[in-house]
């Protein structure tokens, strides 16, 4: 599959980074304390920008293997 594929590794790393960003907004809201309060926000918008990122990889990678 990767080795006929290697442009599947853009999305796949893209999805990758979103869970990673998702896993750590999830241990320090676990956590919570004085990092959680001053970082929350800032967390939730980089997963969100991380998703975003990975819905433009997917679709480019849909787009460049349609063509």
């Amino acid at each position: 599959m990767l080795r006929d594929d290697p442009l599947l590794l853009l999305p796949l790393g893209a999805v990758l980074l979103v869970a990673g960003v998702l896993l750590f907004g999830i241990g320090t809201f676990g956590r919570g304390g004085e990092f959680n309060k001053r970082n929350a926000n800032r967390i939730m918008r980089w997963r969100v920008g991380t998703q975003a990122f990975a819905i433009a990889m997917i679709l480019l990678y849909v787009w460049l293997r349609s063509n």
